[in-house]
């Protein structure tokens, strides 16, 4: 699709890129030192290192970094007569809806790698554990990776309407510490909601051989656990998108 490859193409001097990078490192390093610090150990080796660089991550910070994401790419459009032009291209709405949240989702993808090759660095070259981050925890990148799609159709949604920065970034704190609460009382609602199906996902498999888990009960990563991310996922992406679409529709002709 055009819509796509234009949105890629504004990515290439992004703000965004700073928030990519910088985000994840900062989050493995922080979880990493203060392991060293309270137990001079890795415990459990490759498995505690991964508990600690992605259990705060997916529970707080994730989801409001991909807000600021959505509204970094959204804030060239609320400038000048940008959004009339955008809006004005000969192109259907969902392609340009389409566009902006495939280029938010490639960013939080590229969020995640950057914190998974961090990781396996930090492992290897500075703590120097012994073999390499069990596989089950690159699978589960990869539906982090997903589970990212349908917050990122969210917040572009938001970051669409609302022409301030910080409401769309306000609104996801929020919501991902509503959906972390729902989660830490065993309510399953929160995987309808996008924060709480990227806090969830974030955590499958995450219990250390010790029985250690991180503050709320998580299933382990398998094709079941695996499944309802990838299904719901989908669904949520597909609704976000279709009521997003519809929405512009009806603003844009009354405008």
């Amino acid at each position: 699709m055009n819509s796509i490859h234009s949105e890629f193409l504004k990515l290439k001097r992004s703000m965004s890129w700073a928030v990519v990078l910088v985000v994840p490192i900062i989050m493995v390093l922080a979880g990493s030192m203060s392991t060293m610090l309270a137990q001079g150990t890795f415990e459990d080796g490759w498995h505690t290192l991964w508990i600690r660089s992605v259990g705060f991550y997916g529970m707080a910070i994730l989801p409001v970094a991909v807000a600021i994401l959505a509204s970094l790419v959204w804030r060239v459009e609320h400038k000048n007569s940008n959004w009339n032009a955008l809006m004005s291209r000969p192109v259907p709405t969902s392609e340009v809806v389409l566009g902006k949240v495939a280029a938010i989702a490639a960013l939080a993808a590229s969020m995640q790698l950057v914190l998974l090759v961090t990781v396996i660095g930090l492992g290897k070259l500075v703590f120097g554990l012994e073999g390499m981050l069990p596989a089950k925890y690159l699978l589960g990148s990869l539906l982090i990776m997903l589970a990212c799609v349908p917050l990122a159709a969210l917040q572009s949604a938001l970051s669409a309407f609302l022409r301030s920065f910080a409401t769309p970034v306000t609104i996801a704190l929020v919501m991902t510490s509503a959906s972390t609460l729902l989660l830490q009382l065993k309510l399953t609602a929160a995987l309808a909601l996008p924060y709480g199906l990227v806090t969830h996902t974030t955590q499958l498999g995450t219990s250390l051989v010790s029985g250690q888990r991180t503050s709320f009960a998580v299933p382990e990563l398998s094709l079941a656990s695996a499944g309802i991310v990838t299904g719901a996922a989908v669904v949520l992406t597909a609704l976000i998108v279709a009521i997003t679409s519809m929405a512009l529709n009806r603003t844009d002709t009354r405008a």
